[in-house]
């Protein structure tokens, strides 16, 4: 008896960093429990909005890869969707394949387009690569415009509905859902692997990288055909969702959507790309209730609602580069008291 008793006084007590990994845990799973019974509690729009959050959450991840984690400064992102998008529809035109192996191959096919477009990264930086990936934006938006006997050109293509197990727009929810789930999980766990830290090396200095032993060019081009492999994931999905595709659904302002949400959620950090691209999906649903709300029954509110949702984009990016660089989950974490562990640590 005494024995035990004294173990049990020499047993440490549970540290913050525990409870915190507990509370985390916790979260997750009720996040889970959530997400999988919304189709037995929403609305159609509900689950519509719920797709097109997943859609973009895995979008931004593999944006906030290449741009947070690596520091490669990147405008092309929806080409990525687009590549993504038109290479998944094809096979499942052409070819019959199934989803899942549509998503695969859309997220294959980006992967290989990335890297091509990410060559530039090997001998610039910072502004001029932005602008080398802004050439690539346009290049892949005319070519999915111009290859008409494959694109459709700017009809585009049209694809018939699935019904994934016989459960309709809920089968559609789930495979959304799972997606996310997974990338979103890999992704994070990736920051823990050697290959993931390579990359958070290369940003803070790539010549110091290289002296460790980090191949500085395979890094690179590996960070950035990973992002650009989400966005073909992302694409894949949308295609499916949509039921077309066509060039309008991936232009600069597309690209330029994705950034914000990286940069309002938070840069280097997963918690902040879902943050993000819930933020970002949401907003011009709260600014066309608002405005319906103020401007009354009856009102044309389509051409005032676009450009409005642009001003306030660039607003927000600019908003927070100046007040809060960590974004959304910099004043979540500060509202919990965080704020030297995000100074201490590596942000996931």
């Amino acid at each position: 008896m005494s024995e035990q008793a004294t173990a049990i006084d020499r047993a440490p007590a549970p540290s913050g960093a525990a409870a915190a990994r507990k509370v985390e845990t916790v979260s997750w799973v009720l996040l889970a429990l959530a997400i999988a019974g919304l189709p037995f509690f929403g609305s159609v729009y509900t689950l519509y909005m719920a797709c097109l959050i997943g859609i973009n959450v895995i979008a931004t991840v593999g944006l906030n890869i290449t741009v947070g984690y690596t520091g490669l400064l990147s405008v092309g992102h929806s080409a990525f969707l687009g590549v993504g998008a038109y290479v998944s529809a094809l096979m499942w035109l052409h070819l019959d394949t199934p989803l899942a192996l549509n998503i695969v191959g859309g997220a294959v096919a980006a992967f290989l387009v990335g890297i091509v477009f990410g060559l530039p990264a090997l001998r610039i930086k910072g502004v001029y690569l932005a602008i080398a990936t802004l050439a690539a934006q346009y290049m892949l938006y005319f070519v999915f415009q111009q290859w008409t006997p494959v694109t459709g050109g700017d009809r585009g293509l049209s694809l018939p509905k699935i019904d994934v197990f016989g459960l309709g727009d809920d089968g559609f929810y789930y495979v959304v859902a799972g997606v996310a789930f997974v990338t979103t999980l890999a992704a994070r766990n990736l920051f823990r692997t050697r290959v993931g830290r390579s990359f958070i090396a290369v940003r803070e200095k790539d010549y110091a990288s290289e002296v460790l032993g980090i191949n500085v060019v395979a890094t690179k081009l590996v960070a950035f055909g990973l992002g650009a492999a989400y966005a073909g994931a992302a694409g894949a999905l949308l295609a499916v969702f949509l039921r077309i595709v066509n060039p309008d659904q991936f232009t600069l302002q597309v690209s330029i959507f994705f950034l914000a949400a990286v940069v309002v959620g938070g840069r280097a950090s997963i918690l902040g790309s879902i943050l993000g691209a819930l933020f970002m999906t949401l907003m011009p649903e709260f600014l066309r209730f608002g405005l319906e709300t103020a401007a009354g029954p009856g009102a044309d509110l389509a051409g005032l609602l676009s450009p409005l949702r642009e001003i306030i984009f660039g607003a927000l990016i600019i908003g927070f580069l100046i007040f809060e660089p960590r974004g959304l989950v910099g004043l979540l974490r500060r509202a919990f008291g965080q704020v030297e562990e995000i100074d201490a640590n590596s942000e996931h």
